[in-house]
C-alpha cells in the first residue's frame, strides 16, 4: 500500500454460522491491525457444506482452490478441518490464540454421568463416540451431522437425549459456557445443560479450537497481513498435534485426539487412539523443547503405533 491509498484483502469463508462468525473475528482483529486496508469477506460453499460429510478436506478444498485461482486473498479455517498433507503453493500465513479445546455434553437436564441407561448420544466423530463408549457403554451413541444450531434443534426436537459438541464452537457463537465448568443457556426457548468433559476422559482433535490462516506461500503480502495475528504458543502446540495425526496417518474422522501444552519453554503432548467400540484405548505422552514440535508429535506416534496404535487404525481403514 503506497500513497496513503486504501488497498483490499479478500478473506474467504465457509457459509455456516459458526465459519462465519470465525472469520469476523479474524476480519475484526486484521482490521484493527492495518486501518488502511479494506477486508471484504467471500462465501464459498464447500462440499462438504452440501453433503453434510466429515471426511478429511470436505471443508477446505474449495476455499483452497479459491486460494490458488486468487479469487481470495487469505482463508479462515477450524484447524482440526485443515488436512495436515499442505498443498502445493499455500501456506498457514497464521494460527491466532487458541479458544477453549474441550468437548462438552449438552442435554435437557442431566449431566453425562447421570444420562439414564439407553439414551441416546450424538456425536459427530469417531474420536468423540469412541472415548464415550469407553466411559459410558450402556448408552446409544448416533451420528451427528450439520452445523452448531441445526445440532442443538435436533435435541431440543427429540432426535436425541444428548449431543457432544466443542465448547470452542458454542462460545464463539455466543453462548454462555464456561470452558471449565460448562453450565447452561438457553436455545429455542428451550434450557440445556452443557457439562464439559475434562481433556484426560476425552481428548480433543489435533487441532481442536484453533484457527488457521490460510493464503498463497508467494503471496508476500498477505503473509504480511495475517502474520501478527499468529500465536506463538497456539501455533507451537498445534505443529505437534497434527504432526502426530500425520505420522500416525490419520484424518478429522479417524478416532485419534492429541493436546499440547507449553510450561517453560518445554512441549508436553498427549494423545489417544481409540478403538471404535471403545473397548481399548492407546494413551500416550511426551515432552521435548518447544523449538521441536514436529518431531515430538512424530517421536509419540511411533511409539503409540508400537504400543497398539497401528491394529486400531488398521481396523478403522
Amino acid at each position: 500500500m503506497t500513497g496513503g491509498q486504501a488497498s483490499i484483502a479478500r478473506v474467504g469463508t465457509r457459509g455456516s454460522l459458526l465459519a462465519r462468525t470465525q472469520t469476523a473475528m479474524v476480519v475484526d482483529a486484521l482490521g484493527r491491525l492495518h486501518p488502511g486496508v479494506t477486508f471484504e469477506t467471500v462465501l464459498i460453499r464447500t462440499s462438504g457444506d452440501r453433503n453434510l460429510r466429515e471426511i478429511t478436506g470436505a471443508f477446505v478444498v474449495e476455499l483452497q482452490e479459491a486460494l490458488l485461482r486468487g479469487d481470495v486473498d487469505l482463508a479462515v479455517h477450524s484447524m482440526k478441518d485443515l488436512p495436515t498433507a499442505r498443498p502445493p503453493g499455500l501456506t498457514i500465513a497464521a494460527v491466532p490464540p487458541r479458544e477453549a479445546r474441550e468437548d462438552a455434553v449438552v442435554s435437557l437436564g442431566a449431566p453425562f454421568a447421570d444420562l439414564p441407561p439407553g439414551s441416546r448420544v450424538g456425536a459427530g466423530s469417531l474420536r468423540r463416540s469412541a472415548q464415550l463408549r469407553a466411559l459410558r457403554p450402556d448408552l446409544v451413541y448416533l451420528p451427528l451431522v450439520g452445523n452448531v444450531d441445526t445440532r442443538l434443534r435436533k435435541l431440543v426436537g427429540g432426535d436425541y437425549d444428548a449431543i457432544v459438541l466443542s465448547v470452542a464452537g458454542m462460545r464463539r457463537l455466543g453462548h454462555d459456557v464456561d470452558p471449565s465448568t460448562g453450565g447452561s443457556f438457553g436455545f429455542e426457548g428451550v434450557a440445556l445443560v452443557v457439562d464439559v468433559l475434562p481433556i484426560s476422559a476425552v481428548m480433543p482433535a489435533p487441532g481442536q479450537g484453533a484457527l488457521a490462516v490460510e493464503c498463497r506461500a508467494e503471496d508476500a503480502r498477505a503473509l504480511a497481513l495475517a502474520s501478527a495475528l499468529g500465536c506463538a504458543e497456539t501455533a507451537c502446540a498445534v505443529a505437534a498435534e497434527r504432526a502426530l495425526l500425520a505420522a500416525l496417518g490419520g484424518g478429522c474422522r479417524t478416532p485419534i485426539g492429541a493436546c499440547g501444552s507449553l510450561a517453560e519453554g518445554r512441549l508436553h503432548l498427549a494423545a489417544v487412539v481409540a478403538a471404535p467400540d471403545g473397548s481399548r484405548l492407546v494413551r500416550g505422552s511426551d515432552t521435548g523443547p518447544a523449538s521441536e514440535p514436529e518431531a515430538l508429535g512424530a517421536r509419540l506416534a511411533a511409539r503409540m503405533m508400537v504400543e497398539g496404535a497401528r491394529d486400531i487404525l488398521a481396523g478403522c481403514a
